[in-house]
């Protein structure tokens, strides 16, 4: 049975498109589909349910998704224990981010990853927190990074700083005009926030809550960087991570950023891993880099 198969058919199993799967795979689509369909051959049985408007697993397709996540985990471990022989900071290492952190933070600590480990290649993927979750369990990541908590006890978190969250507002904004802001200021306000999915958006919720701030429910935005233009256009406030307002981000016009009194409302930054991954000491190494990120990128 090939391995790599059983590669495309978790990839495919996951995002239930064609096209996706074979872009996550590096491959074109028709080789994609043709090992797939290889295996089911082998198998004597369809695994996918094909029509024009969705892929679905069938039942056998069910049963031999958990058995490949294992089969490929085992696979990649007994790869990487052969890689990782001769000089644990060697090799390729897999790390997932989530969306409202990846373009903000990776420009100031990736290249001192790459300076601190110059044999190492980092490969990075940006996905939700539920799928980057779904591909460290499975093997195809080494560690994730991620805004706790996190309740799995196979999974070790390791946090990295403290990131605190920013009030933008239009520049006419009556609030803009205060040069910090008490989470109190907020009450009744009306914010933007992002889509269901986005782990950023409870952190939001849970300051409305706190705050007594409500959501404008007649639009959610898929991006920041939507929200941002949004505020610049007028249409209203929100909140954002810092690092989402520090450089290399260019300032906007009519976009006012304004810090929040201590306590500050912020979330956890956090790297995590499998318990079982045999790359323990590299990845304690990389996170100590993450946790040295530059104190001024945090402060307003």
């Amino acid at each position: 049975m090939n391995i790599r198969a059983l590669q495309y058919f978790i990839a495919l199993a996951e995002l239930r498109h064609f096209r996706k799967a074979a872009e996550r795979c590096h491959v074109s689509q028709p080789t994609l589909s043709t090992q797939i369909r290889k295996l089911e051959e082998q198998l004597g049985n369809d695994l996918i349910e094909r029509n024009s408007r969705q892929v679905l697993l069938t039942p056998l397709g069910e049963k031999v998704l958990e058995s490949a996540r294992v089969i490929v985990g085992e696979t990649q471990a007994i790869r990487q224990i052969a890689r990782d022989a001769d000089d644990p900071y060697s090799g390729t290492l897999s790390i997932g981010v989530f969306p409202t952190l990846a373009p903000y933070l990776l420009p100031h600590v990736i290249p001192n990853i790459r300076k601190k480990f110059p044999k190492l290649t980092i490969r990075l993927f940006e996905e939700k927190t539920e799928q980057v979750m779904t591909m460290l369990m499975d093997g195809t990541l080494d560690a994730i990074l991620l805004a706790p908590p996190i309740d799995d006890d196979q999974i070790h978190v390791e946090a990295l700083f403290d990131e605190p969250f920013v009030f933008v507002a239009p520049s006419d904004h009556p609030l803009s005009k205060k040069k910090s802001l008490r989470v109190e200021d907020l009450k009744t306000e009306k914010l933007l926030l992002l889509e269901d999915g986005h782990c950023l958006r409870d952190h939001a919720l849970a300051v409305c809550q706190l705050s007594g701030a409500i959501e404008r429910l007649d639009f959610q935005a898929s991006s920041l960087e939507t929200l941002r233009y949004m505020v610049a256009a007028g249409s209203g406030i929100t909140l954002m991570p810092i690092l989402a307002t520090k450089p290399p981000v260019t300032p906007i016009d009519n976009v006012v950023v304004r810090p929040f009194q201590t306590p500050a409302p912020q979330r956890t930054i956090a790297m995590a891993w499998r318990k079982s991954s045999l790359r323990e000491e590299l990845l304690l190494a990389v996170a100590g880099v993450f946790k040295a990120i530059q104190p001024n990128l945090l402060q307003s």
